[in-house]
C-alpha cells in the first residue's frame, strides 16, 4: 500500500507541483488548500505524513497543528516562507516533527518525508487502545469488538478515544465538553449524555457489553474489567 501524505497549503500552482513531484516517487497525495478543510481532512483520513503550511485561511497552520495534536500523533512537516527561529521553536512546540522553509529542493522535502516515516511506525503499539473486547486504533481511526467493526461518527470516536485514554479516571461532563468538543463549545453539557447513548447503542447493547460505567453526580469513566 502506498505511503499517504496530505498537502494542507493555500498556494495552489505550489501544492500541485509538490504533488506532481510526490506522485512520481510513488506516494499517494491528498490537497486542502485552507486550515479547516485541511484538519478536517487529517482527523477523518489515513494519512502517514502531513505537509503544513503556516499561513492559511480560516485556520493558521500552528492552530492545525494543536488540535490535531489533541488526537494524533501522524508525522506534520511545516512548511512556510517564514525563517524565523520563533516560528520554528514555536511550530516544534507544538508538535511539529520537522520544518523546511520555503523556496526547497524537492530533494530536501523527500530526505525529510523519509526521516520523518523511519522515525515512527506506521501503526505503533501505543496508538492501538483497548478495554475487554474492544480495540480502538487512533491511527487508522477505527474501533472494533471481538474483530466486528463498528462504524461510529467522529464525535462519538472521539469521546470514546478520550475516555479510553483516561481509563481509570471518573471524568465530568464539562471535563469531556472541554477536550473533546473544543473551549469553544456554546452547547448544554448534556450533549455528552446523548453522545454516551448514542456510543451504548453502538456497542454495549449490539456486544452485550458495559464500557463506559455512569457516576452518577460527576460523569463517566471507562475502567478495567475486575
Amino acid at each position: 500500500m502506498a505511503t499517504r501524505i496530505l498537502i494542507i497549503e493555500d498556494e495552489e500552482k505550489f501544492a500541485r507541483f509538490v504533488e506532481m513531484e510526490l506522485n512520481f516517487e510513488g506516494y499517494e497525495v491528498s490537497k486542502a488548500f485552507d486550515g479547516r478543510t485541511g484538519l478536517e481532512m487529517a482527523k477523518t483520513g489515513q494519512y502517514d505524513v502531513i505537509l503544513l503550511d503556516i499561513m492559511l485561511p480560516t485556520l493558521n497552520g500552528m492552530e492545525v497543528l494543536r488540535r490535531l495534536r489533541r488526537d494524533s500523533s501522524v508525522p506534520v512537516i511545516m512548511l512556510t516562507a517564514r525563517d524565523s527561529v520563533i516560528d520554528k521553536v514555536s511550530g516544534l512546540d507544538s508538535g511539529a516533527d520537522d520544518y523546511i522553509t520555503k523556496p526547497f529542493a524537492i530533494e530536501e522535502l523527500l530526505a525529510r518525508i523519509r526521516t520523518v516515516l523511519r522515525k515512527q511506525p506506521r501503526y505503533a503499539d501505543s496508538s492501538v487502545l483497548s478495554i475487554g473486547d474492544l480495540v480502538l486504533d487512533v491511527e487508522r481511526r477505527k474501533v472494533a469488538v471481538r474483530g466486528v467493526e463498528v462504524d461510529l461518527t467522529k464525535r462519538e470516536f472521539d469521546l470514546l478515544h478520550y475516555l479510553l485514554e483516561n481509563k481509570g479516571i471518573v471524568l465530568s461532563r464539562e471535563t469531556l465538553l472541554e477536550n473533546v468538543w473544543g473551549f469553544d463549545f456554546e452547547g448544554e453539557t448534556n450533549a455528552v449524555d446523548v453522545y454516551v447513548r448514542f456510543l451504548r447503542s453502538k456497542i454495549d447493547e449490539v456486544f452485550d457489553l458495559k464500557i463506559i460505567s455512569t457516576i452518577r453526580g460527576v460523569g463517566y469513566v471507562i475502567r478495567d474489567e475486575e
